[in-house]
């Protein structure tokens, strides 16, 4: 019974919330890898991207509420995501338009375009504080758990309680139909052959009559669905605040680089490697351990690698290693 509720605890403390943010990294870090592999740079506004859309999802939730209409048990914010995807795409597109197009006409090298990103990265960072402020926000509504730890310790006659919230489960059930819908496309039609042919070998698909603003233009829209989705996803799990967004870049781009730069496979790898990572590594196990272990061997600190402040660090630490030892990631991606 003991290690039951060890498991129990684990699962609570650890699996569950890992896998939901593994999902969540997974999603963005498609959206980098899509970018690197098809247009050939570090896009380092993604993070803000998911701030963007996020952001407009959450007004378009609050109109929807101001006016009566939910989504029954299932958040609103998921009806107001296919607005907040369509925003976006038209906010990427513009700023393609705008700015990335000329340095592609004169193919500035990758270098360049990573600071140019970062330019973007700050005036989207000030659009979304403008737009929403700098507060924090919860906006997820309609039933909170899918399973709740007093059922659970009733159904189960365990001394420990099971939570799933309603968001770990709808993120890993969006994760999964968009990565399998993402691939599906790559792989089964036409324009999605046609990316992968621009990725491989940009000039021989000119030749083969493959139009380059058309696979840029797809491109970017399927950045802002990844992007939005990872970002409504995060924010139902836990919160919305800007600054948070800005920080997510590390966690993400440590995930397409662990996984392989480039590689779609490698950056959902990755994603669950850096979610499992960090949770595990600031993770405080007395409480399992309180179960395992006989009483008089019951440890009396947090048995805890490290603060839950330094999480990020253990994607940066993970991704120093990374580069150090194999720099074109677990799955072997792109080199720039």
């Amino acid at each position: 019974m003991d290690f039951l509720n060890a498991l129990v605890v684990f699962a609570n403390f650890v699996v569950v919330p890992a896998t939901a943010y593994g999902a969540q990294l997974a999603l963005g870090a498609l959206g980098v890898t899509l970018i690197f592999g098809i247009l050939r740079f570090s896009n380092f506004a993604h993070g803000d991207t998911m701030a963007f859309g996020t952001m407009i999802a959450i007004l378009v939730t609050w109109g929807l509420q101001a006016v009566g209409i939910t989504f029954g048990p299932l958040p609103t914010a998921l009806l107001a995501l296919p607005v907040a995807i369509g925003v976006t795409a038209l906010l990427l597109l513009g700023t393609d338009r705008m700015i990335y197009r000329f340095y592609r006409k004169v193919r500035a090298a990758p270098v360049i375009l990573v600071m140019v990103s970062l330019g973007v990265m700050f005036v989207m960072n000030a659009l979304v504080r403008f737009g929403i402020g700098v507060n924090e926000y919860r906006f997820e509504d309609g039933a909170r758990f899918v399973i709740d730890a007093r059922g659970f310790r009733e159904m189960t006659g365990l001394a420990e309680g099971l939570a799933i919230r309603t968001t770990q489960v709808i993120t890993i059930v969006m994760a999964v139909i968009m990565v399998a819908a993402l691939f599906w496309f790559l792989r089964h039609t036409r324009t999605g052959k046609s990316m992968r042919a621009f990725s491989d070998n940009e000039d021989l698909a000119l030749l083969s009559g493959i139009n380059p603003e058309r696979v840029v233009a797809v491109t970017w829209i399927i950045t802002a669905a990844l992007a939005t989705t990872a970002g409504v996803l995060y924010g139902l799990d836990k919160s919305f605040k800007a600054f948070t967004y800005f920080q997510l870049l590390l966690p993400i781009f440590a995930s397409a680089i662990v996984g392989g730069l480039g590689n779609p496979l490698g950056a959902i790898a990755g994603g669950f490697i850096i979610a499992y990572s960090e949770i595990m590594v600031t993770y405080a196990f007395k409480r399992m351990l309180t179960h395992l272990l006989p009483e008089n061997l019951a440890p009396d600190g947090l048995v805890q690698l490290l603060s839950t402040d330094y999480k990020f660090a253990v994607s940066f630490a993970i991704l120093i290693i990374v580069l150090l030892f194999k720099p074109t990631g677990l799955f072997k991606g792109q080199q720039s």
